[in-house]
């Protein structure tokens, strides 16, 4: 019996679906991308690999962009994962809400921290460049009782 579900997470690709990052997410039983989609391309090529959860991002006003939702929550076994663009749009309190982890994107700098007791997974942008900013993705790894992550640095 396998004891840990291999999530891909995958942010601000802005309508760029580099090879480097559908290598990365290769294996993932499902893929969750934290916004800024680009064109609806991107979920079909993600969708190739596992099934996808996406939130819309800020930059994501096109019509299909619109039949995204702007946050989403995932079950994966007895983990509680909620999805969204923007942390600084969070409605509700990760600690008392019974959630496991916080996914988003927007900020493309990936980022991982623990804060009371809940993960905050920003896997940083597949798409183009930003700044100095590297160019990422993050693997989520849902245990029985834990979690734990990777970023992935598909520059290097």
């Amino acid at each position: 019996m396998k004891t840990m579900a291999t999530i891909g997470v995958i942010s601000d690709t802005h309508g760029l679906m580099r090879p480097e990052a559908l290598e990365a997410l290769q294996g993932a039983e499902l893929i969750i991308h934290a916004g800024d989609i680009g064109s609806p391309e991107i979920l079909d090529a993600l969708q190739e690999i596992a099934p996808v959860f996406a939130v819309r991002g800020n930059n994501d006003r096109e019509g299909w962009g619109q039949e995204i939702p702007l946050t989403e929550m995932v079950t994966v076994g007895s983990h509680s994962l909620y999805v969204m663009h923007e942390l600084a749009h969070i409605a509700l309190d990760p600690a008392t809400s019974g959630l496991s982890a916080i996914i988003y994107g927007h900020s493309h700098k990936p980022q991982a921290e623990y804060r009371k007791g809940v993960l905050f997974l920003n896997p940083g942008s597949a798409g183009p460049r930003r700044f100095r900013l590297p160019v990422t993705v993050a693997h989520l790894y849902v245990g029985r009782h834990k979690l734990a992550y990777d970023i992935v640095d598909l520059t290097a």
